[in-house]
């Protein structure tokens, strides 16, 4: 990353409470048409969440600590602050000397955008104006938010604008939170009811709708340069595992979350 940051365009993609298993069960069964054939080897790694719900996995990846593999490590980072005695910085981390890798990416000639979808980048009040606040520029909308059906696309329309708009030699950081995959996910899947609520089908439903649109956010992310790409959850969700629901606890089905990253070669489908 010391040598990528600098000379290509970065985005940053979470999809938001995303589980592991739904996504892997879906990349195997050939359900995701866009999105695999970008993760090395057609599936997802195996990672652990840096935190249990959105809010505190976003502060932790945007300080540099991204989902870690779900092995034993030290596992070098790609990116990390400044910080004596880390066993996980390694020759190839990009290191920043700011707070957190927003500014420190702003700091290396970076245009700083943010495209939020949940409520902790809605700018509606103080705490959901921290993340968003990180970045030089920030963008929100009702129909970027978990009640909309169509957030993702329109997310996605909005990501075209903003690249659209940028001079070619300003290198871009873009962020973007996904929300569909959060609930209320239900009205992705067809047939189903706001009664009936959402569940593991109605999760798998609504990453299938993120794969439908993600090929037009991946060609706007590379239509200029080089664009080094990171795909992730930032957690789980659980759907009565062992009698648990949601998220914001520490259940194997909130931790485990899918990742990957890769480059994404300009004009590449």
């Amino acid at each position: 990353m010391s040598r990528v940051v600098g000379h290509d365009d970065l985005l940053l993609v979470t999809l938001d409470t995303l589980r592991f298993d739904v996504a892997a069960e879906l990349a195997e069964a050939g359900r995701l048409p866009n999105l695999a054939p970008h993760l090395p080897g057609g599936r997802w790694e195996e990672r652990h969440a840096p935190g249990s719900f959105t809010y505190a996995s976003h502060q932790a990846m945007f300080a540099g600590f991204l989902p870690t593999p779900a092995a034993p490590g030290p596992h070098p980072r790609l990116f990390a602050a400044r910080f004596e005695g880390s066993e996980s910085t390694a020759d190839g981390t990009f290191v920043f000397d700011t707070p957190d890798l927003v500014s420190g990416l702003a700091e290396a000639g970076y245009r700083t955008v943010c495209i939020g979808g949940v409520g902790f980048f809605n700018k509606r009040g103080a705490l959901g104006s921290v993340l968003p606040g990180m970045f030089q520029e920030s963008h929100w909308a009702p129909e970027f938010g978990v009640a909309s059906p169509t957030s993702f696309e329109s997310q996605v329309a909005r990501a075209e604008e903003v690249v659209a708009e940028l001079p070619a030699e300003q290198r871009l950081f873009l962020f973007v939170n996904v929300p569909s995959l959060h609930q209320p996910n239900w009205f992705h899947l067809p047939g189903a009811t706001r009664a009936a609520g959402d569940s593991r089908e109605t999760h798998a439903a609504a990453l299938e709708y993120v794969d439908r649109h993600i090929g037009r956010l991946f060609a706007a992310a590379s239509s200029r340069r080089r664009c080094f790409t990171i795909v992730c959850s930032d957690h789980g969700t659980a759907y009565g595992d062992d009698g648990w629901s949601g998220h914001r606890l520490g259940h194997e089905s909130v931790w485990t979350v899918p990742y990957a990253h890769f480059f994404l070669e300009p004009g590449a489908p």
